[in-house]
């Protein structure tokens, strides 16, 4: 936990559970299933209580990103800047880093995307050992990594990062959800 505030925080975000596509359906219009749509309601809640608030969203245009995205439009306030991302639909984690430097500018940054990249981009950002630390069975549905910089380093690009927060949606609070 770091004692001041970062110099960039950026907040990862897989998308919550979906079903598997019905005949004739498109990967890209696969929606949330039960399951989801309560994790992505828990997770809103989880990170408004923690005051995770980012100062824009960059989430996929897959149906299933962008209905885990709304919950936190409703959770943190309808003036909260999401913008969807085709790229972040089925581009390499490569472009997901690339949106991460180019957005590091602003205060915080939170992207909602797919695994693996999603995963590719934690592994990155925190290096092998810490992630297989925080996540040994992998980036789960509607996990919230949360990732603080805490400075820029000369030519603009991030710094080396820490893991301040992650918040998984618990199995037994779906239920309940």
């Amino acid at each position: 936990m770091q004692d001041s505030a970062p110099a960039f925080r950026l907040i990862l975000l897989r998308h919550a559970r979906s079903g598997w596509a019905l005949p004739g359906q498109r990967d890209f219009d696969r929606t949330l299933d039960e399951t989801g749509y309560a994790e992505a309601e828990l997770i809103a809640q989880s990170a408004a209580d923690h005051g995770i608030s980012p100062d824009l969203i960059l989430c996929s245009t897959a149906m299933r990103c962008r209905q885990t995205a709304e919950p936190f439009r409703r959770t943190l306030g309808e003036d909260i800047d999401i913008r969807y991302v085709d790229q972040l639909y089925a581009g390499p984690a490569g472009v997901y880093t690339d949106l991460v430097e180019a957005h590091a500018d602003q205060s915080s940054l939170m992207l909602i995307g797919h695994n693996p990249m999603i995963e590719d981009v934690f592994r990155h950002f925190l290096g092998e050992q810490q992630s297989a630390t925080a996540l040994a069975n992998g980036y789960p549905p509607a996990g919230l990594a949360v990732i603080d910089f805490p400075a820029h380093s000369a030519v603009g690009r991030i710094s080396a990062a820490a893991l301040s927060k992650l918040l998984l949606p618990e199995p037994g609070e779906v239920a309940r959800g």
